[in-house]
């Protein structure tokens, strides 16, 4: 059996649905940020549970379970600034928590950060040698759980594999979080309210559709190690707005506000590693991407 958690969320959904009817699923979330629509086509599939991860009763329904993907997390990494204390919880202690609940647990993916686990980038693209100075709790959090990991590996046998994506866009995705910056101006674009810019917009990002995400997630099934999962490609937040432009068929209008303290200028992740140990590349172009996600928010409207 599978668990998925944080199955009704924006990754874990699309994951859920590209598991469902090939594998038995039990799918877990809180529903903090899922959505039960998000499991509407599958939901009579899967087993669900709403519930935290943290909770302790998870040992009654996870006794099964030989694979788990874990993408329920605290992912706000404003939030984690404020309170490093729930940030502790959720993402080190909830994690251990089925770790330790999962009866016959053979195989563990997990969903880790390649934007916050290495920090400030000393070279370009970053690839996963290189050193890991996370800059938040968040980013500690991330890198802490795969330092668990790699215990339950080296000590216990647990085929182990995480991956460390980059930024993640597409269907599912809450426009109004903080993360998702392709789908908060294709919202603001579509309710015609001037995207924001911070800054000149000259920053760059690795920006990875959730397509090509639950794809090296079903790679993962057979394979083990710690992977970027980006695209390799640098793109600027102006590019963004560009082709958004494009797609909308109309120059996009934007405001810019004050450059945010503290954050990378430039990111963008190395991804030899997983075409060579996972088998597997990105297949969906930014253009795309974007206009797979522009016409799934406008069909919402």
């Amino acid at each position: 059996m599978i668990l998925v958690t944080g199955g009704a969320g924006f990754i874990g959904s699309h994951l859920v649905d590209a598991l469902c009817g090939e594998h038995d699923l039990v799918v877990v979330d809180d529903l903090s940020k899922g959505r039960m629509e998000n499991l509407a086509g599958v939901i009579d599939k899967i087993k669900f549970h709403q519930m935290s991860i943290l909770d302790k009763n998870l040992k009654n329904i996870l006794k099964d379970v030989t694979t788990v993907f874990h993408l329920a997390a605290q992912a706000n990494v404003r939030r984690s600034v404020e309170n490093p204390f729930f940030d502790l919880d959720v993402n080190v202690k909830g994690l251990l928590n089925i770790v330790e609940s999962a009866g016959d647990l053979e195989r563990f993916v997990f969903a880790s950060s390649g934007g916050a686990v290495y920090g400030e980038p000393e070279r370009l693209p970053v690839d996963e040698g290189h050193s890991t100075k996370p800059i938040s709790p968040y980013g500690v959090s991330k890198l802490a759980g795969e330092k668990y990991l790699h215990y339950y590996s080296h000590v216990h046998g647990l085929k182990t594999t995480c991956l460390r994506y980059s930024n993640v866009y597409g269907a599912r995705q809450d426009p109004f979080g903080e993360a998702g910056v392709i789908s908060i101006f294709i919202d603001r674009v579509l309710r015609n309210v001037a995207p924001e810019i911070y800054g000149d917009g000259e920053q760059t990002r690795d920006y990875i559709h959730v397509s090509d995400i639950v794809a090296a997630n079903l790679a993962a099934m057979i394979r083990v190690g710690t992977f970027n999962i980006g695209t390799g490609v640098e793109t600027s937040v102006n590019r963004l707005v560009e082709v958004l432009s494009e797609i909308a068929g109309r120059d996009v209008p934007v405001v810019h506000g004050a450059e945010m303290a503290g954050e990378v200028r430039r990111s963008f992740l190395s991804i030899e590693h997983a075409r060579e140990g996972l088998g597997w590349e990105p297949r969906l172009s930014l253009v795309d991407g974007m206009q797979k996600t522009y016409d799934y928010f406008k069909g919402l409207q």
